[in-house]
């Protein structure tokens, strides 16, 4: 099971707006392999910043208006939002100290 968890339209302000600590979201989809290709760095980094941070995957395919609202064209696009705003961007595979790094500049 994924450290990662999902987010959906329906729960994204909740869970990753109004979020205390910083937020990093992975937008994926199931025929990426790129995706796939840093999806056990993204679980990885979920059990790592546990309390400190939260980590979710959506699923462009499936939450659309949200990519779209982000300027997401290409995926995977990693986002780390603080207060509400996003404060750092990855687009495309890289590898998990680059993400790390960049989660730790929000922290």
């Amino acid at each position: 099971m994924s450290n990662a968890q999902a987010v959906t339209t329906a729960d994204f302000e909740s869970s990753v707006l109004k979020s205390d600590i910083p937020v990093l979201v992975d937008f994926w989809a199931v025929w990426c392999g790129p995706c796939r290709a840093i999806a056990p760095s993204i679980d990885a980094i979920a059990g790592e910043y546990e309390g400190r941070a939260k980590v979710y995957k959506l699923n462009v395919d499936d939450e659309p208006s949200i990519a779209e609202k982000y300027n997401v064209m290409s995926i995977p696009t990693l986002l780390v939002f603080k207060e509400g705003k996003v404060v750092e961007q990855v687009v495309g595979a890289v590898p998990k100290q680059v993400i790390a790094g960049k989660l730790d500049q929000a922290l």
